[in-house]
């Protein structure tokens, strides 16, 4: 199940809420620990039990930390051993089979492997039981007095199958005080409605076009910047979106979770983009990886170290593939030139100049990202920039330019602030045409989703 489908808008999520706000408060909690379960196992249900496995684990792992003294050795080897079962697990189902290609490349063995389907959302569920963990190991936080308690937030389905990584240091208290209202709810679902518009109306047909450029084979300048920027928009307003319905949903419940993407694409630097981008992901790197290694506060060469290793790590997170490791050190590279070599340039240079070399560099980027393979990168990038291009524009490159020219122009407005600035001061000036508005948004959602069944999920790979 999915938050932009008719049975989840019409079916789930209106029972849920209904039952949700008419039991006492006291019930609250079994009522989302029961919805959040029923959610993630109408998928599959047999990875529910991997799910639950996880959580108990974790609990479990976080009381035997919280009961040793500080400078108990056998302290350490419980979060040695935590770490491990979380990352064989993530390992198992995410990189199995990509270790195992990898290896088939290097010796030429031929190991064959069964194909597993990644179980939906593995990958932010265990980066935020880990967060837990370490939380506790650092003195942050205590633990979780009651598993169900616990189960409560790691099974939380709002944000469970494509983020945001919501610590339990965030929503601690919320979890046992938390408020819910008519404005709360409204708030909410305005949120949702925004993040299912981003989704729905932008980023699938963002995607319709991306596909129907790259299905063509054309080669031409024109048509591989096009394929190009489509893929840039559609991941923002994909992941944008998702994230906004997830938080919307959070409130609708009673919860405050962080905000996890701030219209990266007005950057004037590529550090800029990543306080902005996923910032959710980005600050548990951070926290979890780049810090405990020393941060910049060690010698520089270890420095330029942690920060390679911080970036190759969050490349492999994305997914498993090559591919996905050259993006992330291809970022941290630009990191360090940003660091040692372009810091004069980032302080004098006019924004909209700034703002042009940011987008040019996370375009690039968004290359390795959605090519898989050397050559096909190796070929985006020659067409982009006129080595190996056949033409500066085709028939095919320029139907699908005047095809979609409407829909890039919208995009490329929306994912700069101005416009939602302007719609929260219609909101507080005329309440009942931003209730219109609302309303207009949502009917085309639901029409687009009921009459298109092109409707991509990207977190599956996630």
């Amino acid at each position: 199940m999915v938050f932009n489908s008719v049975i989840f808008i019409f079916c789930f999520l209106p029972i849920f809420l209904l039952i949700y706000y008419l039991v006492p408060t006291r019930f609250r909690n079994p009522v989302l620990l029961a919805g959040s379960l029923f959610f993630y196992a109408w998928g599959d249900p047999t990875y529910l039990i991997l799910m639950i496995f996880s959580s108990f684990f974790n609990y479990y792992m976080g009381k035997e930390l919280g009961t040793h003294r500080e400078k108990d050795p056998s302290r350490k080897k419980n979060l040695i051993f935590a770490i491990a079962i979380n990352l064989l697990i993530l390992g198992f189902f995410k990189y199995w089979g990509f270790l195992l290609d990898t290896i088939n490349g290097i010796t030429g063995l031929g190991f064959t492997y069964p194909e597993l389907a990644l179980p939906i959302g593995l990958s932010f569920y265990t980066f935020k039981n880990l967060s837990y963990i370490l939380d506790i190991y650092m003195g942050k936080t205590q633990p979780c007095e009651s598993f169900y308690l616990f189960a409560v937030y790691s099974t939380m389905f709002p944000h469970m199958t494509a983020g945001p990584i919501v610590r339990y240091t965030d929503i601690k208290e919320q979890l046992t005080r938390r408020s819910i209202n008519i404005t709360r709810l409204g708030a909410g679902a305005e949120l949702f409605i925004k993040g299912l518009s981003k989704k729905v109306l932008l980023a699938d047909n963002l995607s319709a076009l991306y596909t129907s450029v790259t299905a063509s084979g054309t080669g031409s300048f024109l048509g591989t910047w096009l394929a190009i920027g489509a893929y840039t928009l559609e991941l923002y307003f994909d992941f944008s979106g998702y994230s906004d319905m997830a938080i919307g949903l959070g409130q609708m419940l009673g919860f405050n979770f962080l905000k996890n993407f701030d219209y990266p694409y007005i950057s004037t630097s590529v550090s800029e983009f990543w306080r902005r981008w996923h910032m959710s992901l980005g600050s548990w790197f951070r926290d979890y990886i780049y810090i405990p290694l020393g941060g910049n506060r060690v010698s520089t060469g270890k420095h330029i170290r942690n920060i390679l290793v911080v970036w190759a790590l969050t490349g492999l997170w994305h997914g498993a593939s090559w591919n996905f490791v050259l993006w992330g050190v291809y970022y941290g590279l630009l990191l360090l030139a940003e660091k040692f070599l372009l810091k004069g340039f980032l302080e004098k240079a006019p924004s909209w100049v700034r703002n042009l070399y940011t987008m040019a560099a996370v375009i690039i980027g968004w290359v390795f990202f959605s090519q898989t393979t050397p050559a096909a990168i190796g070929k985006m990038l020659g067409a982009m920039f006129g080595f190996g291009a056949t033409c500066f524009a085709d028939r095919v490159s320029l139907y699908n330019l005047k095809s979609g020219l409407i829909l890039l122009v919208i995009s490329c407005v929306s994912c700069r602030p101005g416009l939602y600035q302007q719609f929260k001061q219609l909101i507080r000036r005329h309440t009942v045409i931003a209730i219109v508005i609302n309303a207009l948004l949502f009917f085309l959602c639901i029409a687009y989703m009921i009459y298109n069944s092109y409707t991509p999920f990207m977190y599956q790979q996630f």
